[in-house]
């Protein structure tokens, strides 16, 4: 621990970034459970798959569609700007979801929830984008383990109070402490000085101009190695966690009001499994790029044992381990991709980038969300075990690939080497 307590003690701009992001992290987790629950609720338990996949459909689809474009706005204008004004309008938007009090409202949840994502797709990737303008690259393995941490103990300290406050307060109180995250860490992303000569010069190895999205894709298809990395997040979000978490808490294993409770334990369970999971794997990690690729192999086996262990729980403690595993796995993979992607790719090509890296992420998650939306839908929430099961056999493609992805590059890193010998 001793490298991530240095890094938030000596370095103050990316101490004030982390900050923000536990702060909006805690209260959309809070959002997260709220709306799960309240969408499961007004759809009645005849409709309770297909709307609430529809529900993490609003999530990711417009992200989707948007990302491409949202990546040239970070690598074209401010990103700290940009952050800031995501966050302040975000909590606007939020404070919406108040108005959604009854089943005739659900449209309500929808479309807000389709502006929030929409304004967070300009969001994530200028995070990402912003990062080694704030930390040496020496330190980019800790600053994006801690990111990713942090995402995770949010997410298991923010859904299961999440939980624990809807239940007892309501989810009006849940709601406007959500809104309240964003006003706050958009007042400390504000107090973040940049390094513009670390955003300008990091990584220099390309001469051509930036250009606009065209540009972005040029630079992707002219680096198999990067569009290799880009695969990592659409692959590993084969299945999607959410809707099938939300069915089993809500309607399998139901505890307290609507399984408010139950949800909150399956996510804080998904979260503690993302919080180890990099943890553990930092200890084979020596930072070098080729090191890893190889830990992403791990990360994708992982993600599969998850998968099948969900398929055969048989109790919410067995769910909750597969969570577990399964976020583990994700975890790795989500940190390692951004870490590759940061010592690999030019400052001014990285918010298209992660913007493709997003929205690759997002078009499997969408694809996901539909097909376990409808399987549940038309099969009953009794087969949801196999439905678990055979988004196992499906993790099982991107492993094999990744594998082979890695094995290509080794030996053409190798015969490279060779050959300037």
């Amino acid at each position: 621990m001793s490298d991530y307590v240095r890094l938030l003690r000596s370095n103050r701009n990316f101490s004030l970034l982390w900050w923000a992001q536990v702060v909006s992290l805690t209260g959309d987790w809070f959002n997260t459970v709220v709306l799960g629950t309240l969408v499961s609720r007004y759809a009645g338990p005849e409709r309770a798959g297909l709307a609430v996949a529809a529900l993490f459909l609003a999530r990711f689809l417009p992200p989707l569609l948007v990302s491409p474009w949202a990546g040239v706005l970070v690598d074209r204008f401010d990103r700290k700007t940009l952050l800031i004004y995501s966050n302040l309008l975000r909590a606007v938007v939020v404070c919406g979801f108040l108005l959604a009090t009854a089943p005739e409202m659900l449209w309500l949840i929808y479309f807000l929830t389709v502006i929030q994502f929409v304004l967070s797709a300009v969001f994530e990737p200028g995070q990402s984008a912003l990062l080694p303008a704030l930390v040496d690259e020496r330190d980019l393995v800790t600053a994006n383990t801690l990111a990713s941490v942090t995402w995770s103990a949010m997410l298991a300290l923010g859904a299961l109070l999440g939980g624990v406050v809807s239940a007892l307060l309501g989810a009006a109180a849940a709601l406007l402490f959500d809104a309240l995250s964003f006003l706050l860490a958009a007042g400390l992303i504000a107090a973040i000085k940049v390094n513009r000569q670390a955003q300008t010069a990091h990584p220099a190895r390309e001469t051509a101009e930036s250009g606009g999205f065209r540009e972005g894709l040029r630079y992707v298809a002219a680096h198999p190695s990067t569009l290799a990395v880009l695969l990592v997040k659409a692959g590993n979000s084969l299945g999607n966690v959410d809707t099938l978490m939300t069915i089993f808490a809500t309607q399998i294993f139901i505890l307290g009001s609507d399984g408010q409770l139950s949800l909150g334990i399956l996510y804080s369970a998904f979260g503690f499994g993302a919080v180890i999971g990099p943890f553990i794997a930092n200890r084979f990690n020596d930072g070098s790029v080729g090191r890893m690729r190889r830990l992403v192999v791990a990360g994708f086996a992982l993600a599969f044992a998850g998968w099948l262990v969900l398929g055969g729980a048989a109790a919410l403690w067995i769910a909750a381990l597969a969570m577990i595993v399964r976020a583990m796995g994700g975890s790795i993979n989500w940190t390692y991709s951004s870490v590759i992607i940061q010592k690999t790719v030019p400052d001014r090509f990285l918010g298209r980038v992660f913007a493709f890296d997003m929205a690759g992420f997002q078009l499997a998650t969408v694809l996901s969300t539909l097909v376990h939306g409808s399987l549940v839908t038309a099969l009953g929430n009794g087969a949801i075990h196999w439905v678990a099961l055979g988004t196992s056999l499906v993790a099982l493609l991107p492993l094999g690939l990744w594998g082979l992805a890695v094995r290509h590059m080794e030996v053409s890193a190798t015969a490279a080497d060779r050959a300037a010998l």
